[in-house]
């Protein structure tokens, strides 16, 4: 008898559906193509410092290989992992098949992490880890739409089931909208003349692939420079930035977790890029619930960065949970009980 569970959570997707995958399912024919080398693997677990018997967060599973290194650091340990990439779950399922019931997997997105605790019976988690932004199978498979360098449709889902594409949404928005997202999220100073010159390539009908909108980008601001960054980087990272709300999402993941992970229990949250750095130093910057670990953001070593391009702009924030402080009307009936 199948393992997979399909349990009714409104808001969650847009199918009003979560998934529970346990790894140990193997029902074959499924595309498990996720090659992705995992990002400051060892710099996460020595954070988290897994214990036996310890239950962890993957707030963003990919291709497992965070989980993994959980799973293999405290033989006793237990993780929940969440994706709502439909190609990450399939792949992660296969690599983490032998954990057996030691690794759940959710195939959701992350903003859901206190509803679906909830419905497994996980009041508190001893630590937890999110690895955010893209991964490196997203970015090369051209039917994602995801890059720039490979021809395939403008859609730059995470989750191909839901969701509106990249290209409905510049169909929806006006020049200034665009605009606003493409400096927002990509922090593009000429974003008022690429939004102008995407939205006139839509009226001409000439935008249909990633190519198109490249061309389009690169028509309002010239081609790229020798030795520079291409011109279409900022604005195809602010469209999926918007399409995936991510972060809205991250902000959803912080602000849960102060409940969700038991005091003495670490967050660790590795960014590749401002934006997501920023909110993860704010939401560590609560003195009162956090304890940095360190006092700045750690990278990749010199030798992870020689030989996995993704990891050089990565960056590593870990906290400790602080324990609860009684509130004063606590204290004082404590104080009432100890009395008598």
């Amino acid at each position: 008898m199948s393992n997979v569970h399909q349990l009714a959570l409104p808001g969650v997707l847009e199918s009003s559906a979560i998934e529970w995958v346990w790894a140990d399912e193997t029902e074959g024919d499924t595309d498990v193509t996720f090659a992705h080398t995992t990002v400051m693997k060892h710099e996460v677990v020595e954070a988290l410092a897994p214990r036996d018997g310890g239950v962890y967060l993957d707030a963003t599973l990919g291709g497992g290989g965070h989980t993994e290194a959980i799973l293999e650091a405290a033989a006793g340990a237990r993780v929940i992992a969440f994706d709502r990439d439909a190609n990450a779950v399939a792949a992660a399922k296969e690599r983490l098949q032998a954990f057996g019931d030691r690794v759940t997997i959710v195939h959701a997105n992350f903003a859901s992490v206190g509803e679906a605790l909830e419905k497994l019976g996980v009041e508190t988690v001893d630590g937890a880890c999110a690895d955010l932004g893209v991964s490196s199978p997203q970015l090369d498979d051209a039917a994602r739409g995801m890059s720039f360098r490979r021809e395939g449709p403008i859609d730059m889902r995470m989750d191909q089931e839901s969701g509106e594409t990249a290209l409905e949404l510049i169909e929806r928005l006006t020049d200034d909208g665009l605009a606003d997202i493409i400096f927002r999220y990509g922090d593009e100073r000429r974003s008022r003349r690429i939004a102008r010159s995407i939205r006139r390539a839509l009226g001409d009908q000439e935008l249909h692939t990633t190519l198109d909108l490249r061309r389009a980008i690169v028509r309002a601001v010239g081609p790229v420079r020798v030795g520079g960054v291409d011109p279409a980087t900022r604005t195809f990272q602010a469209l999926r930035i918007a399409v995936n709300r991510e972060l809205e999402e991250l902000e959803a993941l912080l602000a849960a977790l102060p409940a969700r992970i038991a005091p003495g229990g670490t967050a660790a949250i590795l960014s590749f890029h401002s934006l997501e750095d920023r909110l993860a130093k704010q939401a560590f910057h609560d003195k009162s619930t956090w304890k940095n670990l360190w006092k700045k953001p750690l990278g990749a070593t010199e030798e992870e960065k020689s030989v996995n391009i993704r990891s050089r702009s990565a960056k590593l924030r870990a906290a400790r949970r602080l324990p609860i402080e009684p509130t004063e009307d606590a204290t004082q009936t404590e104080e009432q009980e100890d009395d008598r």
